[in-house]
């Protein structure tokens, strides 16, 4: 697997692209000069099962579905058509992030084992929001080890586990305020959350967060 970045001169946008070849697949991202390319961070081979609840079965994708990405959040289907990649025909899911301003071409063959799903249900949603209404389990360990393990949680793109992050990093008003690392995931972990919701409720995302800090609030 490779990753390679390049500039777009006339197009502000990214193209991630997922081929299906002989040996591994490749997969190849190209980004804006304008984004900051995050290291990858992996679980930790100790960590929780992260492994996203949402793709235990192939799903089947339509134009205008929003949808899942673990590694970039909600996006919409622009279309499905057959390209050809590296001397194979592909059939391609083309999905859009319009806030990050960026492109996924997915191929159809592998979108489950890429971690590509629909929204999730209302039922696994209403569980996440179960979630937060728990106490927060912090962990004995060392900022960074924790950290990691939080944006673990996150680029999983399971509801549940990000649930996780925003109660354990959540603080009401009395508690200790956060550091700006906590904060930056606490941030980030809200925004994929409400992403979603938003989606959900078709709504915008500014909305669900202000539905989500409200019902943090009364936790």
């Amino acid at each position: 697997m490779s990753e390679t970045a390049i500039n777009m001169a006339d197009e502000q946008q990214a193209v991630e692209d997922v081929s299906n070849q002989v040996a591994e697949p490749a997969v190849t991202e190209t980004q804006s000069t304008t984004s900051e390319q995050r290291p990858a961070i992996r679980p930790l081979h100790n960590g929780p099962n992260l492994t996203p609840r949402a793709i235990a079965k192939a799903e089947i994708f339509v134009e205008g579905d929003h949808v899942v990405y673990p590694t970039h959040g909600v996006g919409k289907v622009e279309r499905i058509a057959v390209e050809e990649i590296a001397g194979h025909k592909l059939e391609l899911i083309h999905i859009t992030f319009e806030e990050n301003r960026m492109t996924l071409r997915v191929p159809v063959a592998k979108a489950r084992t890429a971690g590509l799903r629909k929204l999730a249900t209302r039922k696994l949603f209403d569980e996440a929001l179960n979630v937060l209404r728990g106490k927060a389990r912090i962990k004995r360990t060392m900022w960074s080890r924790r950290a990691q393990e939080y944006e673990a949680k996150i680029n999983s793109g399971d509801p549940l586990a990000i649930a996780e992050v925003v109660r354990d990093l959540h603080r009401n008003a009395g508690q200790p305020d956060q550091s700006f690392s906590e904060r930056q995931i606490y941030e980030s972990a809200m925004d994929r959350l409400a992403a979603e919701l938003g989606a959900l409720d078709k709504t915008d995302k500014q909305t669900a967060i202000n539905k989500l800090t409200d019902f943090l609030k009364t936790v």
